[in-house]
C-alpha cells in the first residue's frame, strides 16, 4: 500500500508541481521564489489586515505590482495570481505595512501555510446575497462602470476592478459582454495598471471614420492614469474591444488639479468634432479634438451650480432632442448621504455648456442610496440613451456583507426628457430588455427575484415586503405631498455600517398612476412608469422577502425566466 501511494504521488508530481522557498528579510519584508506548473497561485486574503505590497519579479525585472491583504491570522478567501504567463517561475517581493509590534511575527503569518497552486480558480457562487439578474464580477471588487459601448449586436461593459481582493484597490478595467443587457459573460481583464498608474474611470468610442489613425471602427478607450498625479490616457482595440493596445504617447491630457479624472468622449455631429468632458475638482472641463489625441480646452462648468457637497466625478454630456444633459456624479453630497448622481439640463454649442435652471437648483437622477457613477453606452442603437449605474454607496461599499465579490450594477435604464412646472427633467425608465427577462404571465408568488407591476395607485398607497424574520421594506406613495418613499431601516442585515439604515424619499413631480418594482437578492429598484421617479436601494434580508401587503393599489408579480 505504501508503495502504491508513493507511486501515485510521483505521478501527480509529474503533472503538477508547486515549490517555493522564502527568505525573511525583516519584521515586515519577505521574498519568496515560486515554481509551479499550475496556472495560478492562490493568495490568502484577510480583510481586516493592512495591505501588503507585492512585486512579481521575472528575470530581475518587475512584471507586475499590486497590493493585497495577505492573511495574517485567518484566511477569509483566496484570490488568484496568474503566473503561467511568466513560465511558472517568479520571485515575489512582499512588504507588509506595520511591524512585528503591531502585526506579530512575520514567520507565523497564516498566508505562508495557506498559499496554494491550482490550474482552475473556483469562482462558483457561494454568496446568498449575490444578485440573480444583475451584473456582478465573478470575484473581487467592482465599482464604476467604464468604457461602455454597443457594436455589432454586443453590449460591452468595462468596470473598475480589483483582481486581488473584494475591497477597493489595484484599479483595473475588467470586461463583460451581453447581447441583451441582462445576461453577462465575463471576458477577463482588459486594461491593466502600468508605469503611469492604475486605471481609473473613463469611456470608449467607436471611431467609425478612423479620425485617430488606429483603423476604421477601432474602439478607442479613454481612462485616467492614476499615479503620483492623475493624467488622461488612451488605448485602442482593433478586435472589437477584446484586447487593447495603449497609445505610445500617453498621457494625452495633464493638469495641476488634484482631482482630474474620468474622461468621457463623444462625437458631436453638430460641430463635426469630438468633445471630451472630465471632472476637475469642483467643475467639469470641456475639450475638443479632430483626432482623439490632441485636445483643446474649451470651457468649464460648475461654479455655483448644483450640489458641491463632495468631489465631482464621472461626467457625461448627452444630447436629448434639442436639449443637452450634463450628468455629474458627486461623492459625498447625495440627498440621503454619500454618493449620488445629479444632472443639469441646458444647451451646448460644442464649446460651452449653459444650464437653463437657476444655479441653486439641484436635480437628482435617482433618489435611492445606491445609485452612482451613472454613465451611458456610446454608439447605442436606434438613438437610445442607455445608462448603467454602480449599485452601491461609498459610505459602506467596502463593508457590505459579501466577501467573494463586492458590488453589482443597477439595472440598465433608458433616459429621456419631460417637463414639469416650467422645468425640464430627465426621465429614467427600466430598459425594455429588463422586462423581456421576466415571464409574460404573472405568478402571484413573491420570490428572491421578481418584478412587481403596480397599478391603480391611490393617494397614500403602500407596499410592504417582508419575511418571517420580521424584516421588511415599506414603500409609500403620498399623493398629498407628492412623494414616494422606501424605508429599509428594518430590511435585514444593517449593522455592518451606521449609515446603511435609511428611509429615502423622492418628489414625484405630479401624480403617480403606475410603478414597476424590481427585486433581486440584495436590491430593490422602483420606477414610475412615466420615468418621473427612480429609486435604487440595497437590502440584505436574512431570508428572501416572500410576503407582500398591499394597500391603495393593485399588484401583479412576475417571475424571472429560467436563467439556464
Amino acid at each position: 500500500m505504501k508503495r502504491k501511494i508513493n507511486l501515485l504521488a510521483f505521478c501527480l508530481l509529474l503533472t503538477s508541481t508547486f515549490m517555493y522557498a522564502q527568505s525573511f528579510l525583516s519584521s515586515n519584508h519577505v521574498i519568496k521564489r515560486v515554481k509551479s506548473t499550475d496556472k495560478y497561485i492562490l493568495l490568502p486574503v484577510e480583510e481586516e489586515e493592512g495591505y501588503a505590497h507585492i512585486l512579481v519579479i521575472k528575470d530581475n525585472q518587475v512584471v507586475k505590482e499590486f497590493n493585497c491583504k495577505l492573511a495574517i491570522n485567518k484566511t477569509d478567501y483566496n484570490v488568484p495570481l496568474d503566473i503561467s504567463e511568466y513560465g511558472g517561475d517568479v520571485l515575489l517581493d512582499i512588504q507588509f505595512s506595520g511591524d512585528k509590534r503591531s502585526i506579530g511575527l512575520i514567520n507565523n503569518f497564516v498566508c505562508w501555510k495557506d498559499i496554494k497552486a491550482t490550474n482552475v480558480f473556483d469562482s462558483k457562487n457561494r454568496e446568498k446575497f449575490r444578485p440573480i439578474y444583475h451584473h456582478t464580477p465573478a470575484y473581487g471588487w467592482m465599482n464604476d462602470p467604464n468604457g461602455m459601448f454597443y457594436k455589432d449586436g454586443i453590449w460591452h461593459l468595462y468596470y473598475q476592478y480589483n483582481p486581488y481582493g473584494s475591497q477597493w484597490e489595484n484599479m483595473t478595467w475588467a470586461h463583460s459582454t451581453s447581447t441583451d443587457l441582462m445576461h453577462w459573460k465575463n471576458q477577463g481583464e482588459a486594461i491593466q495598471p502600468d508605469a503611469l498608474g492604475t486605471i481609473f474611470s473613463g469611456n470608449s468610442v467607436v471611431d467609425k471614420e478612423n479620425t485617430a489613425g488606429f483603423g476604421k471602427d477601432a474602439v478607442v478607450a479613454f481612462y485616467t492614469s492614476a499615479g503620483a498625479a492623475q493624467t488622461q490616457s488612451i488605448a485602442y482595440s482593433t478586435d472589437n474591444g477584446e484586447t487593447f493596445k495603449k497609445y505610445a504617447n500617453n498621457p494625452i491630457l495633464t493638469s495641476d488639479v488634484p482631482d482630474f479624472r474620468d474622461p468621457n468622449v463623444f462625437w458631436n455631429e453638430e460641430v463635426k468634432q469630438w468633445n471630451l468632458i472630465l471632472a476637475a475638482g469642483q467643475q467639469m472641463n470641456i475639450y475638443s479634438s479632430k483626432n482623439l489625441k490632441d485636445w483643446k480646452f474649451e470651457s468649464s462648468f460648475g461654479e455655483g451650480y448644483g450640489n458641491h457637497g463632495g468631489v465631482w466625478e464621472c461626467p457625461d454630456l448627452l444630447k436629448m432632442g434639442d436639449k443637452w444633459v450634463l450628468i455629474c456624479n458627486i461623492n459625498p453630497g447625495g440627498p440621503f448621504g454619500g454618493s449620488a448622481t445629479q444632472y443639469f439640463v441646458g444647451s451646448f454649442d460644442g464649446h460651452k455648456f449653459t444650464c437653463e435652471s437657476k444655479p441653486e437648483v439641484t436635480k437628482w437622477m435617482d433618489y435611492g442610496k445606491d445609485h452612482y457613477a451613472t454613465v451611458s453606452f456610446s454608439n447605442s442603437p436606434d438613438g437610445r440613451i442607455v445608462v448603467l449605474p454602480w449599485m452601491s454607496n461609498w459610505q459602506y461599499a467596502n463593508q457590505v456583507p459579501t466577501q467573494q465579490f463586492r458590488s453589482a450594477n443597477g439595472l440598465p435604464r433608458d433616459l429621456g426628457l419631460y417637463s414639469y412646472n416650467g422645468e425640464d427633467y430627465v426621465s429614467v425608465k427600466a430598459s425594455p430588455e429588463v422586462f423581456a427577462a421576466f415571464e409574460k404571465k404573472p405568478s402571484g408568488r413573491l420570490q428572491s427575484a421578481a418584478y412587481i407591476e403596480v397599478t391603480n395607485i391611490k393617494s397614500n398607497a403602500s407596499i410592504v415586503l417582508s419575511n418571517d424574520k420580521e424584516e421588511r421594506v415599506t414603500m409609500v406613495y403620498d399623493g398629498k405631498n407628492a412623494t414616494f418613499s422606501m424605508d429599509r431601516t428594518e430590511s435585514g442585515v444593517t449593522d455592518f455600517h451606521s449609515d446603511f439604515k435609511a428611509k429615502t424619499v423622492a418628489p414625484t413631480n405630479g401624480v403617480i398612476k403606475s410603478m414597476q418594482i424590481f427585486i433581486d437578492r440584495c436590491s430593490i429598484e422602483a420606477f414610475d412608469t412615466e420615468g418621473k421617479v427612480a429609486m435604487t436601494n440595497l437590502v440584505f434580508p436574512s431570508k428572501p422577502y416572500d410576503k407582500i401587503i398591499v394597500k391603495g393599489c393593485k399588484v401583479k408579480i412576475y417571475e424571472l425566466k429560467d436563467q439556464k
